[in-house]
């Protein structure tokens, strides 16, 4: 049985299993009769969804499912996947689900479930919920298509719930506003933003109706680009995957700070009035020194991954401090983090973790601490990131046709221990797969790029020979 969640819940292209309409019902069938055997009362699921054109058919596959199995659900609307993780811890909700394939294209949809706790369901309940679909499938005929049900997917978006509508949300929904109002009036409390000039860079998603409208209630004067949703243009050559024409706007404007997010705001990324681009390995260094400095850094620890920078981890010895590297994924950095009682920790792509605010990594959040840091120590952004210095790193992604172990593959095997002593301590090999994709992941850190591009194209070519299915995927 094919796993269907994976570290950032079920994805794929909306319409095609396992986001068909029919796949998604009884998805939402099944975690409200789970969770209704797990708390011995009917269940409250609170949902919301990002701005793609398919987000409005699955919400309401989805809760259809649920209500069948005995759930009362409520809606948000177009939210963040944070806000749907707060609005579950404080409802409360037995589940808050959202709808959203994050930074992906809109063809792409998802699913994530969240807990009371505002942590991401359990795996035990996850792999409960996929045995459920599964015997469904079974037991029910699959329309042609590999189940893809056209009928529930409109070609268009729903012009009172996509799209357009994405402004309107944040105000309307009622749930919607108690998020909006938590983060400007809670977590931006006493922040005085009036002299600040930002650019927002809101990626056509979920931070439209929400992002510009915090920093204005904070005083701050605010260019907003990439806010108008239209169902299709959400992460399109904009947000977190695209900062460097953030950069241009900031110039442009003349700027204090930009800030990027992606399609439903969960991660943030950062340019400051140089130009400069501060991703999540500079954000961790800038807080972890705000934090440190006020006695607030548990253990003077900070959790990342394996992905983070080399560089990252020798300016945090630098100043006494130690960095703990987790699995690639934020539900991994948050176990490290309620394991090891630390106080901060996130993903070079910008998901940050504050885990005494919150358990999901949330991009306005992240924005509102640094902007703190930035006031606190009345310097600009780039005096903050001073100290860190970025190892070259290269990524290289490699289309397979299976996930073999790369230890059970000798020629693999082989050139991964050719290039660890090629490095000599002088950098380090990452090689992983994709938790969501069927990519090898190729990643080396050095200090010469030249050197490591060739490394790194090298092994990659070997998995290509070994386990390559063509067409490999963009770094």
């Amino acid at each position: 049985m094919e796993k269907l969640f994976g570290t950032d819940g079920m994805r794929g292209v909306a319409g095609r299993f396992p986001l068909d309409a029919a796949t998604v019902r009884a998805a939402g069938y099944s975690l409200a009769r789970r969770l209704a055997a797990q708390t011995d009362h009917a269940p409250t699921i609170v949902t919301g969804r990002d701005t793609r054109e398919s987000g409005a058919w699955i919400e309401r596959a989805l809760t259809e499912g649920a209500r069948e199995g005995g759930a009362a659900c409520e809606s948000a609307g177009v939210i963040t996947t944070p806000g749907v993780a707060y609005l579950a811890r404080t409802l409360p909700a037995d589940a808050g689900i959202v709808i959203s394939a994050s930074h992906n294209p809109y063809r792409d949809n998802g699913i994530k479930i969240f807990a009371p706790s505002g942590r991401k369901l359990d795996d035990a309940t996850e792999r409960l919920v996929e045995a459920d679909i599964y015997e469904q499938r079974r037991s029910q005929p699959q329309p042609a298509g590999g189940g893809v049900n056209q009928s529930d997917a409109p070609a268009k978006p729903d012009a009172d719930s996509n799209g357009d509508g994405a402004h309107d949300d944040a105000r309307s929904s009622p749930l919607a506003a108690r998020y909006l109002d938590y983060i400007a009036g809670e977590i931006g409390r006493g922040l005085d933003l009036k002299n600040l000039s930002l650019v927002v860079d809101c990626a056509n998603g979920a931070a439209c109706g929400f992002a510009p409208e915090v920093f204005r209630r904070l005083g701050a004067r605010v260019a907003s680009i990439n806010d108008a949703p239209d169902g299709r243009n959400i992460n399109h050559e904009c947000g977190s995957l695209f900062v460097e024409r953030l950069r241009d706007h900031v110039a442009a404007r003349g700027a204090d700070l930009g800030v990027a997010f992606d399609g439903d705001a969960d991660r943030a990324l950062f340019v400051d009035a140089r130009g400069t681009v501060v991703d999540g390995d500079a954000t961790l260094w800038v807080m972890a020194n705000h934090f440190d400095a006020r006695g607030e850094l548990a253990g003077r620890k900070v959790v990342a991954t394996v992905m983070s920078n080399l560089g990252l981890e020798l300016a945090l010895k630098s100043r006494g401090m130690e960095l703990a590297r987790a699995r690639v994924g934020d539900k991994y950095v948050l176990e490290d983090l309620l394991l090891t009682g630390a106080t901060l920790g996130g993903e070079q792509s910008g998901h940050i973790i504050f885990p005494r605010v919150s358990l999901a990594g949330d991009g306005l959040i992240t924005t509102l601490f640094l902007l703190r840091a930035l006031q606190g120590s009345q310097q600009p952004l780039h005096a903050l990131t001073e100290g860190f210095t970025r190892y070259p790193q290269t990524l290289v992604n490699v289309r397979v046709a299976a996930k073999r172990p790369f230890e059970d593959v000798p020629e693999i095997a082989e050139g991964a221990r050719r290039i660890e002593a090629r490095l000599a301590g002088e950098g380090r090999l990452l090689l992983r797969y994709s938790g969501t994709e069927p990519l090898a992941r190729v990643m080396i850190e050095g200090r010469r790029q030249e050197e490591i591009e060739a490394l790194a194209s090298e092994l990659a070519a070997v998995i290509r020979d070994s386990l390559g299915a063509g067409d490999d995927g963009a770094a």
